[in-house]
């Protein structure tokens, strides 16, 4: 059983990140009707209300400590990376954040190094890192030239750093001995109370006809139960299993995954760079999920 627990875990991470991989189809069918804050808005809403349908037992008050770190993970996890990211996306290229955000699996290294006992990265963590992030560059980039945006790459950097921050914080939590569905609903519901007031700043309209338009309704669907409510409850059992780390470095997978669905849904053409910065990201991932020898 000790030797299957750990299988569950990237199981379960691999699971995650194939469903995370292909939300830019859906997201894309979406922004035809709608903002970046108002897919991000709703799709949290449908998640907090199938976690409640899904384990409907309410989560007891346990002190100040703990509720504050949910408010923190809430906080990190929901309503900044997503804002970050989705505000850096318009002013800078979505290669740049894709790549960008793949450093978080450092900085979840890095965090755990000085909070998290026993998830020191070695150094095959960092060899897997290199290769991996040589290969996302080779799959976002595809040939063309690197073009920086300060302050959009900046916002990326951040949102890379609050999922790292998120990544720590619910490996904490899974030490309390909670149901993960319990966990994941109270943090949805922290990341929206913090996301309101961004909502009389930014686009936002409560026009939900639109969602009677072609696709609209199921893409939300997707987004809302699988992207939402089914992976972050996914993650947060992984993480649970193997550590926040080993969990992290999935995200080496996500422009695989992207870059894969775009050939056969989208039909766009795959490239050699390409398929060779596919090989680099999965190897990258492999050695990082090696056990360091003494």
């Amino acid at each position: 059983m000790s030797e299957q627990r750990p299988l569950v875990g990237h199981l379960l991470a691999l699971l995650t990140i194939m469903v995370w991989g292909t939300t830019f189809v859906s997201t894309k069918v979406l922004l035809r009707q709608f903002s970046p804050l108002e897919i991000l808005v709703l799709r949290f809403v449908i998640g907090y209300c199938a976690l409640w349908a899904a384990y409907p037992k309410r989560l007891p008050w346990s002190g100040l400590k703990r509720e504050a770190m949910f408010i923190g993970a809430g906080i990190s996890g929901v309503t900044l990376y997503f804002l970050l990211e989705n505000i850096a996306l318009t002013y800078t290229y979505a290669s740049n954040v894709g790549v960008i955000v793949a450093v978080s699996p450092m900085f979840t290294a890095l965090l755990a190094g000085f909070l998290l006992e026993g998830e020191h990265p070695g150094k095959r963590f960092l060899l897997g890192f290199a290769a991996a992030i040589l290969g996302i560059l080779m799959i976002s980039f595809s040939g063309s030239a690197l073009h920086l945006n300060p302050l959009g790459d900046l916002l990326a950097f951040l949102a890379a750093f609050a999922w790292a921050v998120y990544s720590i914080l619910i490996r904490k939590m899974s030490a309390w001995g909670y149901h993960t569905i319990q966990t994941t609903r109270k943090i949805f519901g922290y990341g929206l109370l913090f996301m309101l007031p961004a909502l009389g700043v930014l686009d936002f309209r409560w026009d939900f006809s639109r969602l009677l338009e072609p696709f609209m309704l199921p893409n939300l669907l997707y987004l809302g139960l699988g992207a939402s409510a089914l992976c972050f409850v996914t993650w947060g059992a992984a993480v649970k299993i193997l550590g926040a780390v080993k969990t992290s470095v999935y995200i080496y997978l996500v422009p695989v995954v992207t870059i894969a669905a775009s050939a056969v849904v989208l039909k766009e053409q795959l490239t050699w760079m390409g398929l060779l910065g596919m090989v680099f990201a999965l190897s990258g991932l492999a050695i990082s999920q090696k056990d360091e020898k003494n």
